[in-house]
């Protein structure tokens, strides 16, 4: 029986591969110093939440096939050494799963945004379209119960990061999936904290692409020009494929695609969403599926959770949450709204939650991001920046780095809530945007405001 340990099992990927290997039959243990919901009740339910909070040496012995090391852990963890000690091989989660998915087709959907998106939209006509596949997301999906499938199917979709590996591995993740099919997005500057200098930062999108075999293919957006001068540039023998935003029209606040066989309407909008589209039917192309097919199955894609996402929706008003922080995130988030509803007054919220974007002189990688809001407000906890031992930034300072002389700064999550009900949203769409969660502002206040004026 294969037996293995993950140290840092409370994380949001970590968990869904303990689940994933519990599924397959494994044996699964693990530890960690602080787990969260929804990992605790999932992994209480599958039986392998650890009895006790911490790092326990004791736990790993000789019958261990191998460890698997989250990014959470520290290189001097107790339970590390202690396998180290014994010669267990340990993996990151990357290897592993390259280390399960060796025989397979290996398809990596990477770049600075889009890429949950465009991981989803795959995994929902490959789905859909009843095709055999195994899987690797950063996001929880709308109709998969997990992040993360591991079986005898013959492809597999990974959404692959630029993120360090492991504690003992400082490089991107996305180099140890050794791709077949790779998919790059964009590149913008993310990860300040772990990439400071931006050339070596975009340096490592290249060797993603260099990676791509003879056999293999390279599909990139040539929208962003980064991106387009990286895969240009590219030693890869493997076939190029560039792609733009799919043609679509807005009609009536609804989005259509423009076809060889007419139009087809779809539930997402916006530029970057119209190109990340274009991607994942090039991947799904290059994995068999043909064009009808993608179309017969995009229309009933409702979008990841976080992006862009409808919480409530009334006759004149919606209240959308989207995950962006990145500047170029932020953005595209921002147009993607106001053109998609260019009458409707846009309010647009972001916390500042990372630490790139708590970072003052990240500050103006902002500039101009939030200028098509009609109101725009920040948001920032003062605890959270402490934590991360920053410069707490005032409102002249945001002001300046976002080039808006009108932003509302709030720094306690209260008076944000008594600003956001007092507003009118006949007319009004509301743009909640972060990758935190506004120190759990409760959004049911919020949601029934817009509920109230339905038709």
């Amino acid at each position: 029986m294969n037996n293995y340990h993950f140290i840092a099992i409370g994380g949001a990927v970590m968990h869904n591969l303990a689940l994933a290997l519990v599924q397959k039959g494994y044996h699964v243990t693990g530890s960690d110093d602080e787990i969260y919901e929804p990992s605790r009740t999932r992994l209480e339910k599958a039986g392998i939440l650890p009895e006790k909070l911490g790092w326990y040496p004791e736990k790993i012995h000789s019958n261990l096939d191998g460890i698997i090391l989250g990014m959470h852990a520290r290189i001097d963890n107790p339970e590390l050494i202690r396998a180290q000690e014994l010669g267990i091989p340990v993996f990151s989660f990357p290897e592993f799963i390259y280390n399960q998915s060796q025989d397979k087709k290996r398809v990596v959907i990477a770049g600075s945004h889009g890429k949950t998106s465009i991981t989803s939209m795959i995994l929902h006509v490959l789905k859909d379209q009843g095709v055999d596949f195994d899987y690797l997301v950063g996001a929880q999906i709308d109709g998969f119960e997990l992040m993360v499938r591991l079986s005898d199917a013959p492809v597999i979709v990974i959404e692959g990061d630029e993120y360090l590996t492991s504690p003992i591995d400082r490089t991107p993740k996305f180099f140890h999936y050794h791709h077949d099919i790779a998919l790059v997005s964009g590149i913008a500057w993310d990860h300040f904290n772990v990439f400071p200098d931006f050339e070596d930062y975009k340096v490592q999108f290249s060797k993603l692409m260099d990676m791509t075999p003879e056999n293999g293919k390279l599909i990139y957006c040539e929208v962003d020009s980064l991106v387009k001068s990286a895969a240009e540039k590219s030693t890869t023998l493997g076939q190029k494929i560039p792609y733009q935003a799919h043609p679509a029209k807005i009609q009536d606040g609804k989005t259509y695609l423009i076809t060889s066989q007419g139009k087809v309407e779809i539930g997402i909008f916006g530029d970057h969403n119209l190109q990340n589209l274009q991607g994942a039917l090039y991947t799904c192309e290059a994995l068999g599926i043909h064009k009808e097919q993608f179309y017969q199955s995009i229309q009933t894609f409702k979008g990841a959770a976080k992006r862009q996402e409808i919480l409530a929706k009334g006759k004149t008003g919606i209240l959308f949450r989207d995950f962006a922080h990145a500047p170029s995130k932020l953005k595209a988030t921002v147009h993607a709204v106001k053109n998609q509803f260019p009458e409707r007054r846009l309010i647009a919220v972001q916390e500042l939650h990372t630490y790139s974007s708590l970072n003052k002189s990240f500050l103006p990688n902002y500039a101009h991001s939030m200028d098509q809001a009609d109101v725009a407000v920040i948001y920032l906890n003062p605890h959270a920046v402490a934590l991360k031992k920053l410069e707490l930034m005032d409102e002249a300072t945001l002001r300046e780095g976002f080039k808006r002389k009108d932003l509302i700064l709030f720094t306690e999550s209260a008076a944000l809530k008594e600003f956001l009900l007092s507003q009118d949203y006949s007319n009004s769409n509301l743009l909640l945007m972060s990758s935190g969660n506004y120190d759990n502002l409760d959004l049911e206040p919020l949601k029934a405001k817009f509920q109230s004026h339905e038709a």
